[in-house]
């Protein structure tokens, strides 16, 4: 082999640089190759790494998106077209476009009061004349209603500086809006227990001291009082005006238990005759019988009904203390009747002095008194609701002015 190289190099003297030259060549090709490789090679791992970036902050902007509970969606201007790319809102019923819906066809979505304060928002931002867009609104989807909060700005302008693309997002706030009415509610329940407490020591402050200053006073006079028939006056007035203030102490506290709650039902099956009849033999004893006497009407020798007995007869006796305080001359009349038929409606009807239309709805709230003239507290009518409410029941009153009132309790039988 060497002999042949030799020989083939001593019949050939320019063999070998042509060799060398080839050999030098394909060893800078080589190098060249292996530089570029590396080159390529760092690019791709560059581009690479960008594509990792960028899937990586595709998936945190879809974690976020779906964190906040956002929907997505971009409005071509020139178009007038609106797509939602991406919708990750609570609820299946929130309104979503298919893509490059007609923006006019999205207004009838909108609540009608809302619409036209939308709708110029929008064209505002979509024409370039607002650089940015925040509305709240009403959405209607077939029988469905929710809040919905809409941001949107410009994401690409021609040449010219108008818009080309605007982007937006929606959140349902249905949640928010909830919160607000709640807020909104305790506000005025708390400007509604401000004005009840004001109007409570107004009345506490004449109505206890009415009652206690006959009691002291005709005390003082026990002592000095010689007759016998004026001191047995002087007791029956200070056991009268006792009786006025336990009244009054009684009323108190049945509504704080009642505003606490500290009173639950004691359900139980009861012949509700012979209780109202018992509250009417009560109320004969306070009555003079002659000018102003006690009725009943019972249809039924005994009717029995689940209910709380305590909370019922408070609420009748509520009703007949009314009547009997309003009413100078004719009846009172206690009765009750079937009606729907489950349900009992007891009744109170009296000959009194009646109650105004415009009153009709107030006297049943706290503290209210039609006649400041006539001694009482304004808390037996709301007591005796709260008791009928409880109860799952309705109370109302029919009144003409200067002819009677009948004030009525309507209870399911169980």
């Amino acid at each position: 082999m060497i002999r042949l190289l030799l020989y083939a190099y001593s019949e050939n003297e320019h063999l070998i640089p042509v060799f060398w030259v080839v050999g030098i060549l394909l060893v800078v090709l080589l190098v060249y190759g292996i530089f570029r490789q590396r080159r390529v090679g760092a690019k791709l791992s560059k581009e690479l790494l960008e594509l990792e970036k960028a899937r990586q902050n595709n998936i945190e902007y879809e974690f976020i998106l779906k964190a906040m509970k956002i929907a997505v969606w971009r409005m071509d201007p020139k178009m007038r077209l609106a797509t939602y790319e991406t919708d990750f809102r609570d609820g299946k019923d929130s309104y979503v476009s298919s893509p490059d819906t007609p923006i006019d066809s999205m207004w009838d979505f909108l609540e009608p009061s809302d619409r036209q304060r939308v709708k110029v928002a929008l064209e505002d931002i979509l024409s370039g004349r607002s650089d940015s867009y925040h509305q709240v609104y009403r959405v209607k989807v077939g029988n469905t209603m929710y809040w919905e909060e809409s941001y949107a700005t410009i994401s690409a302008r021609d040449d010219e500086g108008n818009p080309t693309s605007v982007v937006g997002t929606s959140l349902r706030i249905d949640d928010q809006k909830k919160m607000e009415a709640d807020l909104i509610s305790a506000r005025n329940k708390a400007e509604e227990s401000d004005r009840l407490k004001t109007a409570f020591l107004a009345n506490m402050g004449h109505e206890i001291r009415t009652p206690l200053n006959a009691i002291v006073g005709f005390a003082d006079l026990l002592p000095v009082v010689e007759s016998e028939e004026d001191r047995n006056q002087l007791i029956r007035e200070i056991q009268e005006n006792n009786h006025k203030l336990l009244k009054i102490i009684d009323g108190l506290v049945s509504m704080s238990k009642i505003e606490a709650e500290a009173k639950n039902l004691v359900m139980s099956q009861t012949d509700i005759v012979p209780l109202l009849k018992g509250i009417a033999d009560t109320h004969a004893q306070l009555v003079d019988g002659v000018s102003l006497i006690i009725a009943t009407h019972f249809p039924y020798a005994e009717l029995y009904m689940y209910t709380d007995i305590t909370k019922l007869t408070e609420a009748v006796d509520h009703l007949m203390q009314n009547a009997v305080k309003f009413t100078q001359k004719g009846s009172i009349t206690l009765g009750f009747d079937l009606v729907k038929g489950d349900h009992v409606r007891i009744f109170v009807r009296d000959t009194g002095k009646g109650i105004a239309k415009e009153d009709q709805e107030r006297i049943f709230e706290r503290f209210v008194k039609i006649d400041e003239y006539i001694p009482g507290t304004g808390l037996g009518l709301s007591v005796a609701k709260a008791h009928v409410q409880s109860l799952h029941g309705n109370m109302g009153v029919e009144s003409t002015l200067g002819e009677g009132s009948t004030f009525w309790i309507e209870l399911p039988m169980s």
